[in-house]
């Protein structure tokens, strides 16, 4: 086997150098290639080179260049590590095809494990781009809004739509209510992830998922009053770690404004504010996209939620003023629906109207075909059914 390891900073490279040097895998040791950089991935192909270790410590927008070359030259099997991975890069890195992540400093059995499971993929093949899975949170401005049911019945369908593996994580702690609405429990919550941020990998956190009938996993809140800590970077390595896992991750944040003192805006693909038509909310929802969310309008999608036409009488563009941004969405009133749904824990039924507004939501996110009406089923009785 030949390695070749690309770390800027010699001690450490030349002490995962010692490491790969130990192993045997096949009953002799390695032939070790060091680098401070990574210019031609081409050129180690041609020297025979197997596995590349690259440390992620160093300069970011390299690290992820020489990450990029690596998986689609193919024939190359890429490992990164670091002390203090970011967030982002990590998410990155699973997007242009890495599926190997250590935290350094590690051991030998660690490395030897990665190398194994490396065997059993066969030949790596370049890597042909597709699509890839995206990351949402619903947030609100104010309590009430709506938010759990919009982001329990969003995952739900999106699970049900996309056949993908997709988790649904509750940040509103510590009484969020994600798990209860869909008739879930389990002995495990957020906060278990959250404090053990520096050991989370994949293995950890499907360790403390419940699964839902419709396939969704689910990471729910305590659902008990519990000190907790400030919300910081664990939310970041929480979040890294889920979207390396599945294909789809949805958060919901409640109205948890902590938020803003991470970094879960800037790894999220889209930032679903849910609001109602009401004076409070309309004031609230005014200072967290002008004061909290300014850098992230182009992610945001505003959701009208339980919204009537010509609610009060005020026109939807004045409305929108006050917002300063559009409504992309609009979930209709249907209090009885979502009572059946709190009382049985069951996702909206098909007849809902908020469930065929979430079906458009889901379509537009992700790319999953909208079902059309059939056209042969048109008339008086197919009206009824729209």
């Amino acid at each position: 086997m030949s390695v070749a390891i690309v770390d800027a900073d010699m001690e450490r490279g030349d002490a995962v150098s010692d490491i790969v040097r130990a192993l045997r895998p096949s009953g002799s040791m390695p032939r070790v290639t060091r680098l401070t950089n990574l210019e031609d991935p081409q050129a180690l192909k041609n020297q025979g080179v197997d596995v590349v270790l690259l440390s992620l410590d160093g300069d970011k927008e390299r690290s992820l260049r020489a990450i990029d070359a690596i998986c689609h030259a193919g024939g190359l099997f890429p490992i990164v590590y670091g002390e203090h991975p970011d967030g982002e890069l990590l998410i990155q890195c699973m997007r242009a095809g890495v599926r190997e992540f250590l935290h350094y400093p590690f051991e030998q059995d660690v490395i030897q494990d990665a190398l194994h499971r490396r065997a059993s993929r066969g030949q790596l093949k370049p890597i042909t781009r597709k699509a890839i899975g995206k990351s949402f949170v619903f947030l609100g401005a104010k309590g009430g809004s709506g938010v759990t049911t919009a982001a329990c019945n969003f995952a739900v369908e999106l699970a049900q739509e996309s056949q993908r593996r997709t988790l649904l994580i509750d940040l509103d702690l510590p009484l969020g209510d994600a798990a209860l609405c869909l008739g879930i429990t389990s002995e495990f919550s957020t906060l278990d992830a959250l404090g053990q941020s520096d050991r989370l990998d994949a293995t950890y956190l499907s360790g403390l998922l419940s699964k839902h009938a419709s396939g969704l996993y689910v990471l729910g809140a305590p659902g008990r009053y519990l000190r907790i800590p400030p919300l910081d970077k664990s939310v970041d390595q929480l979040l890294a770690v889920a979207s390396k896992s599945f294909d789809y991750v949805v958060v919901d944040g409640g109205a948890k404004l902590e938020l803003a003192d991470t970094r879960i805006f800037d790894l999220v693909s889209t930032i679903f504010l849910v609001t109602q038509v009401s004076v409070p909310e309309m004031r609230n929802s005014n200072r967290l996209i002008t004061e909290c969310l300014q850098d992230y309008t182009a992610k945001i999608e505003v959701i009208w939620n339980r919204y009537t036409a010509e609610m009060f009488g005020i026109d939807d563009e004045i409305i929108e003023g006050v917002l300063t941004l559009p409504a992309q969405w609009r979930i209709p009133n249907d209090f009885a629906a979502v009572r059946r749904m709190q009382d049985t824990a069951e996702p909206l039924q098909e007849s809902a109207g908020i469930r065929r507004a979430m079906k458009k939501i889901v379509a537009a996110a992700c790319g999953v075909r909208e079902e059309k009406p059939d056209k042969k089923k048109a008339g008086l009785f197919g009206f009824l059914r729209a």
